[in-house]
């Protein structure tokens, strides 16, 4: 029998939170898990997923194939996030602010799951209003998918500038 060789995983995965749900139906209580998965890269992907399933590793499958789907790439810049950002989803706010080596991740519990999935290592943080992990994660979500936005807006102003530089450059010449 040949031997089995393990390559190591593209994406770390972790459960942020899992939780029984149930559904009404006439002959009585149907009932299932749901569970919030975060895989990432440690070097600027991350993405979360949700898994439903009567079995939990079932419902874990499931969310980190979601997650998977949602990924996101987020330019680091050096171990911290290039700008600072504060995004709401339903009635949870996160405020996510670089911060300088040395000062690691202070984070709650779902923030701080998704900012090690991202790579980040030293990175200041708030969640305000609601503890909701879904609503948490998705706002930390979407503050990474902001500053993302951000990143590439600077890059191509600096694209147009240096571009409109080199041009003023020629017509002095």
């Amino acid at each position: 029998m040949p031997r089995r060789t393990f390559e190591p995983k593209e994406y770390e995965e972790s459960v942020i939170n899992i939780d029984r749900v149930t559904k009404v139906v006439k002959g009585g209580k149907k009932m299932k898990f749901r569970v919030l998965v975060v895989v990432g890269n440690k070097k600027g992907k991350v993405g979360i997923g949700i898994g439903k399933a009567v079995e939990i590793p079932q419902a874990i499958q499931k969310g980190v194939v979601a997650a998977k789907r949602n990924l996101v790439t987020v330019t680091l810049k050096g171990t911290t996030l290039p700008f600072s950002t504060k995004t709401r989803t339903g009635a949870g706010w996160v405020f996510l602010q670089p911060a300088i080596n040395g000062t690691g991740i202070v984070a709650g519990g779902v923030v701080r799951q998704i900012m090690e999935k991202v790579g980040v290592q030293d990175v200041l943080t708030k969640s305000l209003g609601s503890s909701n992990a879904i609503s948490l994660a998705t706002a930390t979500m979407d503050g990474l998918r902001d500053i993302e936005r951000m990143s590439q807006m600077r890059d191509l102003r600096r694209r147009e500038y240096a571009a409109a530089e080199s041009r003023g450059s020629e017509a002095h010449v």
